[in-house]
């Protein structure tokens, strides 16, 4: 779910106590107002969990409600962008998932494929066996393959100073997978699950060999386009997001200042999406809906395995094809995947027919692990009141 897996690196930033407001659109019923009220509530209670700003929008069939709170920018003070720009992170991978499903349906890729199979030889060295690993293993993150982002620079020293000096830096798919392959597998393929960003970069180059094209051009034709995600994109080697935005802050250290990191390049498979709120909703219902994917192929999307890593956060959380779901307090489930840049989170869920989607932003990353899961918790309780 997270760009960076769900270690949760966080400590909180300090609540806010700065005005709010919240939106509906269109105009609904009576009950909207109550809605909007309980929503802009919840957003708040998200900003009181340590966020400079965060923002939520809701679509269900033709309705829109939107709640915003806290403020973009320390400087400015200004309120969050309704229709911000930011990095969804690791919500990348079910686009890429996606498309992987979408080859299989028409023939071109196999789950039961091996990455040996795809790509000869980068799979290897250190006890790593591409000939071992399915397809189907990468997307259910159970390849066992470790996690390249263990060895960038800026993850090995985590500072102001290291972010700002490695903050344009990018690289190659294969430099990426061969900084996994510097170390042994975590576990047999197929054993057990545990997150890895290196399973979408190999999915990413397996799509590219099967097509001719970039991942992110397959992504941009088969869902981008067809779904009128105007404000969707892929950063490439970009390290600006576009604006309007809020400003991304990381605590660094616990008691230390926020820094904006605003800018990172990262525009890789495994987390190189920037959309927005309305985006991210229209691509998740029309995911679950049905629209982008056959019966057949949704179906395995949706075949999980036990995600036991998740549920410190997600109560009895289990982990598909590019897409996981979770339990929420009224018990029924919701459908999910998340992410995390240096900065900013995307948090969502979707009804398990497409008819309802919640997507928030939370622009701040706080410096330890209690104080990331109260923004979690804050956001959970958000979405379980939607969908619940």
């Amino acid at each position: 779910m997270l760009k960076r897996t769900i270690t949760l690196c966080g400590a909180g930033a300090a609540a806010l106590a700065v005005a709010a407001s919240a939106a509906a659109v269109p105009t609904g019923p009576a009950s909207a107002s109550a809605d909007r009220e309980r929503l802009q509530r919840d957003t708040d209670a998200i900003r009181d969990a340590g966020t400079t700003g965060v923002l939520a929008e809701v679509s269900t069939g033709g309705r829109t409600l939107r709640a915003r709170s806290g403020v973009a920018d320390l400087r400015t003070r200004g309120p969050v962008p309704w229709d911000a720009y930011y990095r969804v992170g690791s919500d990348t991978k079910t686009f890429v998932a996606t498309v992987v499903l979408q080859l299989a349906a028409e023939g071109r890729i196999r789950l039961t494929d091996t990455v040996g199979h795809w790509l000869p030889g980068v799979v290897a060295g250190h006890g790593n066996d591409g000939s071992k690993i399915t397809v189907r293993d990468l997307l259910r993150q159970t390849s066992g393959v470790y996690d390249y982002s263990a060895y960038l620079p800026q993850d090995q020293d985590h500072s102001p100073e290291s972010y700002r000096r490695y903050r344009f830096r990018s690289y190659t798919p294969a430099r990426l997978v061969a900084m996994a392959m510097r170390h042994a597998p975590v576990f047999e393929p197929g054993a057990r699950w545990e997150y890895s960003n290196t399973n979408y970069i190999l999915a990413g180059m397996i799509v590219e060999k099967a097509t001719g094209n970039p991942w992110e051009h397959e992504v941009h034709e088969r869902i981008i386009a067809p779904l009128g995600l105007d404000h969707t994109m892929i950063s490439g080697t970009s390290a600006y997001a576009p604006r309007p935005r809020a400003t991304f802050y990381q605590r660094f250290e616990p008691g230390g200042p926020l820094v904006d990191v605003s800018i990172q390049a990262d525009g890789y498979a495994d987390g190189g999406v920037i959309s927005t709120g309305a985006d991210m909703n229209r691509f998740h219902r029309a995911l679950l809906g049905g629209r982008l994917l056959r019966p057949a192929q949704l179906a395995e999307m949706r075949r999980t395995v036990p995600a036991r890593d998740w549920r410190i956060v997600y109560k009895d959380a289990e982990y598909g094809l590019g897409l996981a779901k979770r339990r929420l307090g009224c018990g029924t489930w919701a459908w999910f995947h998340g992410g995390s840049m240096a900065g900013v989170s995307s948090v969502n869920s979707v009804s398990p027919d497409g008819r309802t989607a919640v997507q928030i932003m939370i622009p701040t990353t706080p410096a330890t692990t209690e104080d990331r899961l109260k923004q979690f918790k804050a956001a959970n309780a958000l979405m379980d009141h939607v969908l619940c």
